[in-house]
């Protein structure tokens, strides 16, 4: 076989394909989709919170200078960032001094200047 005749009965090969894809694809019913589009939902919302966030999303820059979006931005961190409960933080337990007491305790605090010491002779040294 000559390259031209292998050629042409390609290309008739491929038309052929081409032309039967065609008229199946247009054959076909269109059919509903699997699934909706978000911008086809229409909820009702009965949060007012959330109608405020989407008018502030819909201004857009202009939602930075609007003192009700800037208030509904924080409503709504506080909503999903503020503990439901003020957090309580219980002391650590002391660890005992050295005679066993704590060594928080008032008297493990003040300073020992009151304490009195051994007595020392200032002159018995000064000889020597």
């Amino acid at each position: 076989m000559d390259g031209k005749i292998l050629a042409r009965i390609g290309a008739v090969g491929f038309v052929t394909l081409a032309i039967t894809a065609t008229a199946i694809e247009l054959s076909r019913k269109d059919e509903p989709p699997l699934y909706r589009s978000v911008a086809a939902t229409t909820e009702t919302t009965t949060d007012p919170l959330k109608a405020e966030l989407r008018r502030c999303q819909q201004l857009g820059e202009a939602g930075t200078r609007d003192p009700a979006c800037l208030q509904a931005w924080s409503d709504n961190r506080n909503r999903f960032l503020k503990p439901s409960q003020p957090l309580q933080i219980q002391p650590a337990p002391q660890a005992p001094g050295p005679q066993g007491t704590p060594q928080n305790t008032p008297a493990a605090r003040e300073p020992a200047v009151n304490k009195p010491g051994p007595a020392i002779n200032s002159h018995s040294n000064e000889a020597r």
